[in-house]
């Protein structure tokens, strides 16, 4: 299907695509957000008819994205969806915690409008930059009709933000959606959809406390001789809730497991997620520590949060 013409709200945050190196052969040693979302714009094509609108939220490396930033972008995203000129929203984003945030927004926004974050895994001084291919993508994606709620576009697929993951440390496809498998291809700057766009059950933006007032939820992970050190140190420390990365179908080891259920018998949240790249854990009635369904250890953390949030 053609895209059709509309405004499009381009939300930079930073990350890789506005990195800048001191050469153009270096693609790991650049400094992140570096370079205004405006001038990531600048030159680049756009579907016919489309106007684009560019907002800084904020100029950060993703790996030090924090509740704030979340609070902030949230409420940006909300203000634009309710403009009825404004067809989708883009989010320029670092790729380090893009997942987080695309699940985040997924579950506070429930757009039936796109929201689709992108970013890059070469910084804009590359030589060959990957960042202007996943913008154009991205914005293509975000005017077209076919296209609704939260996804990352990146390398040409469009991922559900339930389902994506960033599955390689430096190669430019560095995303995938496990076993699900992506929701749609961008091809020539259309949109070709495999699936379904996933619904959510947003919270609304306005009812989220300040970030200084979320819960704090971690994460500890079981592996070979793991022990439950972790887990009473955090339980101390006032915790509200744990997501345990298990291994496999959400398996714990005894020591880490004992540590998991006096933590939950004291009032502190528990959720069991697998660290397997692709499958969800399939729980049994017979299961001391709930299961986070279909969600990565990363994931479920925000969904906690979430269901521990006043």
């Amino acid at each position: 299907m053609q895209v059709t013409a509309g405004k499009i709200v381009v939300l930079g945050t930073g990350g890789t695509i506005a990195g800048r190196a001191a050469s153009a052969a270096d693609n790991v040693g650049y400094r992140a957000g570096e370079v205004a979302v405006d001038e990531l714009l600048r030159g680049l094509p756009v579907p016919p008819g489309t106007r684009l609108h560019a907002e800084q939220v904020a100029q950060i490396d993703s790996k030090d994205m924090d509740f704030a930033v979340w609070a902030t972008l949230a409420g940006r995203c909300a203000h634009w969806l309710a403009q009825d000129d404004v067809a989708g929203i883009v989010v320029t984003h670092g790729t380090d915690t893009m997942e987080e945030t695309a699940y985040f927004l997924h579950c506070v926004l429930g757009p039936a409008k796109p929201v689709v974050l992108t970013g890059a895994m070469r910084p804009a001084t590359s030589a060959a930059p990957d960042g202007p291919q996943n913008l154009a993508d991205a914005i293509a994606v975000a005017a077209d009709p076919q296209a609704r709620g939260t996804c990352v576009v990146f390398a040409g697929t469009v991922h559900g933000a339930p389902d994506v993951q960033k599955v390689h440390s430096y190669r430019i496809d560095a995303f995938s959606s496990g076993d699900a498998g992506p929701l749609a291809y961008v091809e020539e700057g259309r949109l070709r959809v495999l699936r379904a766009w996933p619904g959510a059950d947003s919270r609304a933006v306005p009812t989220l406390p300040r970030p200084a007032g979320w819960p704090r939820v971690e994460i500890v992970m079981n592996h070979a001789g793991a022990g439950r050190a972790i887990v009473d140190a955090l339980v101390r420390d006032g915790v509200a809730g744990l997501v345990v990365a298990g291994t496999g179908n959400g398996t714990v080891n005894h020591a880490l497991e004992a540590g998991l259920l006096e933590a939950q018998q004291h009032g502190v949240a528990v959720r069991r997620a697998s660290r397997c790249a692709q499958g969800r854990v399939l729980p049994s009635p017979a299961d001391r520590l709930p299961a986070a369904v279909g969600l990565s250890p990363v994931k479920a953390r925000i969904a906690l949060m979430l269901e521990l949030m006043p």
